[in-house]
């Protein structure tokens, strides 16, 4: 293919993503032959990065750099792909953009970051990490792998993901909906924690707080047992909750211990001035 084809390819594809295509732009495609279970990183200061599942034995990089003052330095070392945008003299957050979209095989495991682009993940079965500033998080449809999240401010929602989750906001929202897993842990200082699934797996629940709320709905059929306190906030639950004995003093309306069903999963939820609320789904 010739290379003028080539780049009218490349902005089609980035188009239909729904990158914003400039004239100065110029446009970059890396293919890269690798193994099972490949490991890939990308580092980019500025800009988007979206993954998302493709061939069993190659990792596609389509890039659109947004001027000249940024390149990318690429390498391969036996099974894995590293891939860093390079500032040159002179670039700042609207001339060193690079936006990149990527296909890896379903069981990579990959690195992501950036200072303030999204990142999103999809349909992978490998480990993720993920670390951000301010930029929005995405995990969708990924299973069996270990996911870790860390970012200051960007909001985090992670949606049908099951394995193992660890996850730290300093202010950013964590939104989860049908998470699962052997453990699911959440911290955050001012964000706000929401958890909409089942407890299910097993699994250990443990969602902390500073000042952030804590809302948690889950089924009439949950199998949990629940450790609940906020030292100045409020603790309600819509659950009938066979009383257990509590490591601390339960103290009206700011904590709650107890059992439902053969309580399999244990859920701990956690905060210093946050309200706290265990809500059962309505159908």
């Amino acid at each position: 293919m010739s290379s003028g084809k080539c780049a009218a390819g490349i902005a089609a594809v980035l188009m239909l993503a729904g990158i914003a295509v400039g004239s100065d732009a110029v446009h970059k495609e890396l293919h890269f032959k690798v193994g099972k279970h490949p490991m890939v990183s990308i580092n980019n200061t500025y800009g988007p990065i979206v993954v998302k599942a493709g061939g069993d034995h190659e990792v596609s990089v389509l890039a659109l750099l947004h001027s000249d003052k940024v390149e990318l330095d690429q390498s391969k070392s036996h099974n894995r792909v590293d891939i860093t945008t390079h500032l040159l003299p002179g670039a700042d957050g609207k001339s060193g953009l690079v936006e990149y979209e990527v296909l890896v095989p379903p069981e990579a495991s990959i690195t992501l970051h950036s200072d303030n682009g999204r990142l999103r993940v999809e349909k992978l079965r490998g480990d993720i990490i993920l670390a951000g500033n301010d930029g929005p998080i995405d995990v969708t449809d990924c299973a069996q792998g270990h996911v870790h999240v860390r970012t200051l401010t960007g909001p985090i929602s992670l949606t049908n993901v099951h394995g193992h989750v660890e996850i730290m906001s300093v202010g950013g929202n964590v939104i989860m909906h049908g998470v699962s897993g052997t453990l699911v842990a959440v911290n955050s200082n001012s964000g706000r924690i929401e958890y909409d699934g089942d407890f299910g797996e097993e699994g250990e629940y443990a969602f902390t707080s500073h000042t952030g709320n804590i809302e948690a709905v889950a089924p009439a059929y949950a199998s949990i047992d629940v450790l609940a306190r906020s030292t100045n906030g409020s603790v309600q639950s819509d659950f009938s909750l066979e009383p257990r004995h509590a490591p601390f003093i339960l103290k009206g309306a700011n904590s709650l211990a107890g059992t439902l069903g053969k309580a399999a999963s244990s859920v701990k939820l956690f905060s210093f001035s946050g309200k706290i609320l265990l809500k059962k789904r309505q159908n």
